[in-house]
This record gives C-alpha cells, sequence and structure tokens, in this order.
C-alpha cells in the first residue's frame, strides 16, 4: 500500500512539476511588471488546481489498468484484481486532492503578494 502511495505522489508529482515549470516560464516573461507577473502566477496555479480537482473527481471512475501508477507499480505489488479498482482510485483521489490543496495555497500566496505590489504602486 506505500508503495502505491509513494509512486501516486511521484506522478502526480512530476506532472505539477511540469505544470509550475510552464507557470514559472510565464511570471518571467512578465517580470518587467511584479504585479501582472504575481497575478498571472496566481490565475494558473487556480488553473491548476481546478484541474487536480478534476482529475480527483474523475479518479472514482477511471480504469485502474490505465492509470500511470498502475504501469509503474511491479507486478508483485498489485493488489489483488478484486479490490484493486477501488483502493487505486482511492489513493490517486486523495493525492490529487493534496496537491490541489498544495496548489490552492500557492495561488493565495502569490495572489496575496499581487496585492502588496499593487498597494504599494508597482
Amino acid at each position: 500500500m506505500e508503495e502505491m502511495r509513494r509512486i501516486a505522489y511521484e506522478t502526480v508529482l512530476r506532472a505539477c512539476g511540469f505544470a509550475s515549470l510552464a507557470i514559472f516560464c510565464v511570471m518571467i516573461g512578465l517580470s518587467f511588471l511584479p504585479r501582472s507577473a504575481f497575478q498571472a502566477g496566481g490565475f494558473l496555479s487556480i488553473l491548476m488546481t481546478l484541474v487536480l480537482v478534476v482529475k480527483a473527481w474523475e479518479a472514482r471512475t477511471k480504469d485502474h489498468r490505465r492509470t500511470e501508477m498502475w504501469l509503474y507499480l511491479p507486478k508483485e505489488s498489485r493488489p489483488p484484481q478484486a479490490s484493486a479498482q477501488r483502493t487505486v482510485s482511492t489513493i490517486m483521489r486523495e493525492t490529487y486532492l493534496l496537491f490541489a490543496l498544495w496548489t490552492a495555497t500557492v495561488s493565495i500566496v502569490m495572489w496575496s503578494i499581487a496585492l502588496v505590489f499593487s498597494v504599494i504602486g508597482l
């Protein structure tokens, strides 16, 4: 079970890492306007949060054999077929929601920084 959680964490972390890299590139592109850069970062982070929430919602019904986690899981570590769907969907749902919470927090921080820049006139 712990190996399944670790693999789920790694797969979602990798996807979020690529999305964060894209958000960072947009923010660097707007670095000459700090308030706009952080507003864009906050907006894109909220968008990533919404995508993660949708992925968590669809994890309940997605075929467990078509998940990236299942492909990385060694055959000897896979749960019995009778409980595999429920186990995989629960782990993936929890993992997506954990990352959604983190990205929502990052978004709040970015919007707060944008607010500070707005107040001080940048």
